[in-house]
């Protein structure tokens, strides 16, 4: 299957006075995105813990450019400077199409996943130790990308 094309206007081009541009590239990311935690069974759909997973899960796929779960893997795990790797995502994404359709929707599910502040368990209380178990009784404030991801990552692994 061929790329598809970041936006599409059914052919008017975007540039040249044409029609409303449709986020094509971020739609199918969202949509993958969904497949993967759907299918991993991981979170109620529509709670919290999901749509911070789906967020981070598209963000992830909409700006790597390939098609290819492993590398998803690679980049959601744990200590892979993820949050950085958006952020540089984003500005190059920036620097190439600063109107585009996609990149709004894509900047709006960072902004929602880094401002976003969750009371849930703290993810690095014992991850350096020997034992990688969370204590569910030592809560933090996270931002919302930081419990999406991991779920994010698992649904990867585990589909």
């Amino acid at each position: 299957m061929g790329a598809l094309p970041p936006e599409s206007t059914n052919g008017a081009g975007r540039r040249s006075g044409g029609g409303l541009a449709v986020p094509m590239a971020w739609l199918c990311a969202e949509y993958l995105a969904d497949q993967y935690l759907t299918a991993a069974g991981l979170t109620e759909p529509g709670s919290l813990e999901h749509r911070a997973a789906l967020r981070s899960l598209a963000l992830t796929v909409h700006l790597s450019g390939r098609p290819a779960s492993g590398d998803w893997l690679r980049l959601t795990a744990h200590e892979a400077g993820w949050a950085d790797w958006v952020a540089e995502r984003l500005a190059a994404e920036e620097a190439k199409d600063p109107g585009g359709a996609d990149l709004a929707l894509a900047r709006d599910a960072w902004r929602g996943l880094s401002e976003t502040w969750l009371h849930a368990a703290d993810l690095d209380d014992g991850a350096a130790g020997p034992d990688p178990l969370v204590d569910e009784a030592a809560r933090t404030w996270l931002p919302a990308w930081r419990l999406g991801l991991p779920v994010a990552h698992l649904a990867l692994w585990l589909t």
